[in-house]
């Protein structure tokens, strides 16, 4: 996924890894890229920010930005997106309260949405269906279609290449799969790695530590009791 993060009140430092060592206290409207690995970051005090969480194709359909570039990269909304993204970004930061930060975001993205979808069926829904129809959509379009064009079109839309997508769709799906389980604290590994495809539980545990930082079993725990965590909890 990729995010538009705005700060409306405190700080925002990263912890590891920053965008760079001089930038340590983020921007109060900044840019997350596609990620291969966890970005960790802190607040020094009370904070109240807003997140917009988009799939990368998505929002390459909306600005045309390739999101290979920008993989793993956290960047200010500036110069990457157009003066109406960067009035929307003020007005956001300037609203009165969330829920009229929504209503900003809604109108603003409903008719962009509707544009970029004529100009072709562009993925939506969960990860593994979203993988799917990417895979599709990208052997479809354009005149060249071998092997190598699709995989370049489907790192310019999503920022990683398809490999890396399906190793994502299939912990997400486990994951999903096995919510009940992990919210009663006694999800089995070894009986979700064989239900998931995994060779063995070992093999789960390496893709989950690769993707999230944490083993199966600290993710589980971090999603039921650590606030930090709401992006899983929501997600689930």
């Amino acid at each position: 996924m990729c995010c538009l993060l705005w700060t409306v009140a405190g700080d925002v430092e990263a912890a590891a890894p920053g965008p760079d060592l001089l930038h340590v206290r983020m921007p109060p409207a900044l840019f997350s890229g596609p990620r291969g690995y966890p970005l960790v970051s802190y607040n020094p005090g009370p904070v109240h920010s807003f997140m917009v969480m988009l799939y990368p194709a998505a929002l390459h359909a909306l600005t045309g930005i390739d999101m290979a570039a920008l993989f793993d990269q956290v960047r200010p909304l500036a110069p990457l997106f157009d003066a109406d993204w960067l009035a929307l970004s003020g007005a956001v930061l300037a609203a009165p309260d969330d829920d009229a930060r929504i209503a900003l975001v809604e109108a603003f993205l409903a008719p962009r949405w509707a544009l970029a979808r004529k100009s072709g069926d562009q993925p939506a829904g969960a990860i593994q269906d979203w993988v799917r129809r990417l895979g599709v959509q990208a052997a479809s379009t354009g005149v060249a279609s071998g092997a190598r064009n699709i995989e370049r079109r489907i790192k310019a839309w999503a920022g990683q290449p398809m490999r890396t997508l399906r190793r994502m769709r299939r912990a997400e799906q486990s994951f999903l799969d096995a919510r009940e389980a992990m919210l009663q604290g006694n999800a089995s590994w070894t009986d979700i790695a064989a239900e998931g495809g995994y060779a063995d539980q070992a093999h789960l545990c390496r893709e989950v530590r690769a993707i999230t930082g944490l083993s199966p079993t600290e993710l589980a725990r971090a999603s039921r009791e650590d606030e930090s965590y709401w992006v899983y909890r929501i997600w689930a």
